[in-house]
């Protein structure tokens, strides 16, 4: 069951966001690893959409709106805690295709959304577009209402100048709207205290996307505002299925099963 975003819970979400608080946002792919991830004692949780094509045997960047707009609904309806979405670039070639994405995901209950600046594979968009879609999603989710993320992927895409395009463009998206800077691909301690000197809002990174692997405390200090973990934890998970696999058929073992939450108690857990 899903409903549409209280604004009084979008503005706790954003509260969070402050530059040096680096508060862990854990990326869940379906509404299983969603309701795990609450009753961890997590405040808020995101979506994935690399972790939720994958588990549906997908690549990521391959399903269409309307499927995964169905899977953020299902993660929102397993959980009581403020739901982040990954809406990849927004299912459209437009900024009205945008607004429309935007809208859907608000309609579902979610307080906030990254958008990416990546349309087509390996190229950013022009500054300029990136604008008119964050300014697009920010006409159907207004200020205060839905914590826009702005994903830029200067550094996914080995920029050549990937500091300085990273800046820019966080620069532009802020003045368009967005309440956060979304940075992937970046992993060195200097340079990413560089970024947060740099962008004038908050800025969230990715931890476990690439080396090195940088700890909570060490982000905090370096400024950064929000952790996300993306599709690592659901790359860890299916790393733990293909090693569980190889165990089975190599040896006819089952030792992955020591340590395993018991069935009882996830039926509780699960238990409406």
């Amino acid at each position: 069951m899903t409903g549409s975003a209280n604004p009084s819970r979008a503005a706790g979400f954003l509260a969070m966001h402050r530059p040096g608080a680096g508060f862990i946002l854990p990326n869940a792919w379906d509404g299983g690893s969603a309701r795990i991830l609450e009753q961890a004692g997590f405040a808020a949780i995101a979506t994935t959409s690399a972790g939720i094509a994958f588990s549906r045997g997908a690549a990521d960047g391959t399903l269409e709106g309307p499927e995964m707009l169905d899977c953020i609904a299902r993660i929102v309806s397993a959980v009581s805690c403020p739901v982040s979405a990954d809406l990849e670039s927004g299912y459209g070639a437009t900024p009205e295709r945008v607004e429309a994405t935007v809208a859907a995901a608000v309609e579902l209950g979610v307080v906030g959304g990254n958008l990416e600046d990546v349309v087509q594979p390996g190229e950013l968009l022009p500054v300029e577009a990136a604008c008119e879609r964050l300014q697009a999603a920010r006409v159907a989710a207004p200020t205060g209402s839905f914590v826009l993320n702005a994903r830029t992927d200067a550094y996914m895409l080995r920029h050549p100048e990937a500091f300085a395009e990273t800046v820019r463009r966080a620069e532009r998206y802020l003045a368009a709207g967005a309440d956060c800077i979304f940075v992937p691909g970046v992993g060195a301690a200097e340079e990413i205290g560089r970024l947060t000197s740099a962008i004038g809002g908050p800025v969230n990174v990715v931890a476990g996307l690439v080396e090195p692997v940088l700890d909570a405390a060490t982000l905090r200090a370096l400024g950064v505002a929000r952790i996300s973990v993306g599709g690592t934890l659901t790359r860890a998970v299916l790393t733990l299925v293909e090693r569980a696999a190889r165990e089975m058929l190599a040896g006819g073992s089952f030792g992955f099963a020591r340590g395993a939450i018991p069935y009882a108690d996830l039926q509780r857990r699960f238990g409406r």
